[in-house]
């Protein structure tokens, strides 16, 4: 496995989606995964929310039905990523892939590199007889959404995203899961 420079940034030609390469990611790619979830969340505006941590996510990547990650790769740097976990559906009697992130650089964008990860993401739902990909995009990445539509990804508006996390997680789990005299 090449070592993976994170100190430059190689400058991309414009047809620079032929020079790159990508790999599954393993626990030594831990750092450089850090690294671009940070910058993805400070893209995001969601820097306070930030948690991850090469030792996380060494020990999810390490867990065998943990997260997998993608790294697409120029010479040998870290251009982009697509982190991924395996579902299923009851419904449709499948297991399924959740993308929980697809981040590129942003010297690389608009580069092919984020059609490459997702395409290599499809096809391993492909290949692992997955019957669906499934991910969120935040409302206001007009540039995210397009991409996606741009592929024939379609919207489900017939659902709402739901999250408890924090203090709120704890209280649920603990019994506490009506507002007083709910």
């Amino acid at each position: 496995m090449p070592f993976l420079r994170k100190d430059i940034a190689v400058v991309p030609p414009r047809d620079a989606v032929a020079e790159i390469t990508l790999r599954l990611a393993t626990t030594d790619d831990a750092e450089v995964l850090s690294d671009m979830v940070r910058e993805l969340a400070e893209y995001e505006h969601l820097e306070a929310s930030n948690r991850c941590t090469p030792q996380a996510l060494r020990e999810e990547l390490a867990r065998p039905d943990g997260l997998e990650a993608v790294l697409a790769e120029c010479q040998g740097y870290a251009v982009g990523m697509a982190t991924f976990f395996q579902t299923y559906s009851t419904f449709a009697a499948a297991r399924g892939l959740y993308l929980e992130d697809i981040f590129v650089r942003p010297t690389y964008r608009l580069r092919g590199v984020g059609t490459k990860l997702l395409q290599h993401i499809v096809q391993l739902a492909v290949d692992r007889k997955y019957g669906r990909v499934e991910w969120t995009t935040l409302i206001w990445n007009t540039q995210a959404i397009e991409f996606y539509e741009s592929m024939g990804a379609q919207p489900n508006n017939a659902w709402t995203t739901y999250r408890l996390s924090g203090e709120r997680l704890h209280r649920v789990a603990q019994g506490d899961t009506f507002p007083p005299g709910g």
